[in-house]
């Protein structure tokens, strides 16, 4: 029988919807919240740039400070309760900002410390999210469950910055974190609702906190696949945060095009992530998962090759064809490595794992920024551009030379261990 003829049974399962309903409850609320915190410390406070960009920084500072101890943590813990008690921080760290906006307390301290913690409960959330799915769902359903979920995350992306800005005209930057907040706490309800029992941790006895970080990453560097994703996106990662740093200025000064325009290109890999979550699990299905997590990196990879060539004429649909493609690409590879993660990694390290791999992944894209601004100040912004998405295209050669491209199912290299 084929192991995804059950995929499609996916959003039959009750407990799923409350999980599909809490992720989009939250993953609205955060894309809202990422245009209105920086909004509130303009508006309210009239904060310099400099401000801003610590701000900014700050929130995903806690990935590099507690990124991979959290995943030691987490395995200790029931997941659940982990993500429930994340969207409870995040409730009252949101909305004490209005709150103390209205009582004139507010200031750019306040918000700094603010973003440093909602970044801890994110990293928290994310870890032990990724790590409960596969006790809610069946081994069959982890395609589909991973695709579905990548639809909200997809079109949250896609549409809270506008609904973000639409609320702060509205209603005034502080007042939009209410709605935030309220996404947090709507989450919270939705995941009390789940009827699955929430399993022990698989630890039975405490790992110390170095030797679990050890484990971790010994795991990944163990398991040639997960070095081989952890490769690719690494390099992809370093590549794409170079090439978004550049991108306003890039469509700005060099191309010279109107705000609104910039903001349409901008949104157009918001469409290529959604239509890659809609098809993920028919594509995993139809293609099987593993040649689907490496063909989506191949073909989509030559494609990063037009954007350089962005001019203010006809060609600037090369700017949201590369976006879009690159996005359906990313949203497709991610379906079969987390999938693969989740269904190869034993309960007890999973949490650990998960965290290893999101600190290598996501550790390199603060230096493909900073790398970024770098090579354009020395050789020119489009220059920079044809560096870093020739480096994009060069990210697939680990996966060329890896078992991927001989396999159609991730079971096939599991069997054979």
């Amino acid at each position: 029988m084929d192991p995804y003829a059950m995929t499609t049974g996916v959003l039959r399962n009750p407990d799923f919807l409350r999980f599909l309903s809490s992720h989009i409850a939250n993953e609205l609320g955060a894309n809202i919240s990422r245009v209105a915190l920086p909004l509130v410390a303009v508006l309210a406070l009239h904060a310099t740039p400099g401000e801003v960009g610590v701000l900014a920084a700050l929130q995903t500072t806690a990935f590099l400070l507690i990124g991979l101890p959290s995943g030691v943590w987490v395995d200790r813990m029931r997941k659940r309760h982990v993500l429930m008690a994340s969207d409870l921080a995040r409730f009252v760290l949101l909305g004490s900002i209005p709150v103390a906006t209205a009582l004139g307390l507010l200031s750019i301290e306040m918000m700094y410390v603010v973003a440093l913690l909602v970044g801890v409960a994110q990293v928290f959330n994310d870890v032990a999210d990724q790590t409960y799915l596969p006790e809610l769902v069946g081994t069959t359903q982890l395609a589909d469950g991973n695709a579905k979920l990548g639809v909200v995350r997809s079109t949250a992306v896609l549409s809270g910055p506008g609904l973000g800005g639409a609320l702060v005209q509205l209603l005034s930057a502080p007042r939009t974190l209410i709605a935030t907040a309220v996404g947090a706490l709507a989450s919270v309800i939705f995941l009390s609702r789940i009827r699955a029992p929430d399993k022990p941790p698989a630890l039975t006895e405490p790992t110390p906190l170095l030797r679990g970080i050890r484990e971790g990453l010994a795991y990944v560097w163990r398991d040639r696949l997960m070095r081989v994703f952890v490769a690719t996106s690494a390099l992809i990662n370093l590549s794409v945060s170079a090439v978004l740093g550049l991108s306003v200025l890039f469509l700005a000064q060099e191309v010279k095009l109107s705000p609104g325009v910039i903001g349409l290109l901008l949104m157009s890999g918001g469409v290529g992530g959604l239509i890659g979550g809609l098809t993920g699990g028919w594509m995993a299905r139809k293609l099987g998962t593993a040649r689907m997590t490496w063909l989506a990196v191949a073909v989509a990879s030559p494609f990063g090759l037009l954007l350089p060539m962005t001019q203010a004429d006809w060609r600037v649909v090369c700017f949201a064809i590369t976006s879009m493609v690159l996005s359906w690409s990313a949203s497709l590879s991610n379906v079969g490595q987390i999938t693969y993660r989740q269904s190869s990694t034993p309960d007890h390290m999973l949490g650990r794992v998960n965290a290893s791999v999101r600190f290598m992944v996501w550790g390199t894209m603060p230096l493909g920024a900073l790398l970024g601004g770098l090579v354009a100040q020395q050789i020119g912004v489009r220059e920079a551009l044809w560096v870093f998405m020739v480096g994009r295209l060069l990210a697939f050669l680990p996966m060329l030379f890896s078992p991927l491209p001989r396999m159609r199912e991730f079971s096939e290299i599991q069997a054979k261990s």
